[in-house]
């Protein structure tokens, strides 16, 4: 009798067998949106290597090549592709520096505000009683004001308790904390209705006949079991934190323009715009609507790839 050994199938085996693939393959909307997202994510990451200028060096930047316009048009040259702005700065080599920044911002500060939401979702479901009573009140506290307003509250804070030079250095952990604070609503009240179903169900009573603690079963058993609508909130909202980042440092209380973001460069570009030299605001302001758009449809279609129902 001859030995017959299976390998389990990788990763990569099961994925392009799910469903969630077959999806994907299947949704023109999803890929394009997927493929926008890669490269700017992509140029972002890795804008040492890819943009032909370094606009925070300051031994190559010269004000004389200020304000230029773009290559294709009389006044402009092939080695500023999109223009200048007026420090002399590659508006393409800023755009993908700033997209590091708005995705650093993004990522992060939707990383907090889900560590945050799902810890106090899990807690609020579960226990019930006062405690769930206390935690949703809160929650209905802050979902009365605007994100935006509570940002914005968050960051003037900020700016009061600590020194203008201290706080520059600390800005993108301010703007982090800030916009984390504003989104971790979302994710509470979807886990905590999550959980709230979970809870009655045999699995999780019998882990609490056999004596497992309740933050064992919490996270071990519960919590996979209601990841999905997290990672559609999570894509969602990547792009609320990317234009709430972009609203804060377009009305000047984001990152400090020696660090510029994508509404940094808008912000500086606009008060340019009616004298001429509309390519300073109109490329960044394209890049983020390409980048928020890109994310919104991927967002919108991972909600209906994980829902049965709304195939």
């Amino acid at each position: 009798m001859s030995d017959i050994s299976s390998e389990a199938p990788s990763f990569i085996t099961r994925f392009r067998e799910s469903d969630l693939w077959y999806n994907f393959k299947r949704s023109p909307g999803a890929m394009i949106a997927a493929f926008l997202t890669f490269v700017i994510v992509f140029g972002a990451v890795f804008a040492n290597f890819v943009a032909p200028h370094n606009p925070f060096d300051l031994a190559t930047v010269d004000l004389f090549d200020g304000l230029l316009p773009p290559a294709w048009e009389a006044d402009g040259k092939a080695t500023y592709l999109l223009g200048t702005d007026d420090q002399g700065r590659d508006v393409f080599s800023t755009i993908l520096y700033g997209s590091r920044i708005s995705l650093i911002v993004g990522f992060a500060s939707v990383g907090f505000a889900a560590v945050l939401g799902i810890t106090v979702g899990l807690i609020s479901g579960y226990a019930g009683g006062m405690v769930d009573s206390f935690l949703m009140r809160v929650a209905d506290v802050q979902l009365s004001f605007p994100a935006i307003l509570i940002a914005l509250l968050i960051d003037g804070i900020a700016r009061g308790i600590m020194p203008r030079d201290v706080h520059d250095e600390l800005a993108v952990y301010v703007l982090v904390v800030a916009i984390g604070l504003s989104f971790w609503v979302q994710y509470a009240r979807t886990v905590r209705s999550s959980v709230m179903v979970e809870r009655n169900k045999e699995y999780v009573q019998a882990g609490q006949v056999i004596g497992l603690p309740d933050w064992i079963i919490l996270i071990r058993h519960i919590l996979p079991n209601v990841m999905g609508p997290v990672l559609v909130i999570a894509t969602i909202q990547l792009a609320l934190a990317v234009i709430t980042e972009a609203t804060l440092s377009f009305l000047g209380v984001g990152v400090p323009p020696t660090s510029p973001s994508l509404g940094t460069l808008i912000r500086i570009g606009n008060d340019y715009l009616f004298s001429g030299e509309w390519w300073i605001t109109i490329f960044p302001g394209v890049a983020l609507v390409v980048l928020v758009l890109s994310v919104n449809i991927l967002g919108d279609w991972l909600r209906d790839a994980l829902n049965p129902k709304l195939r």
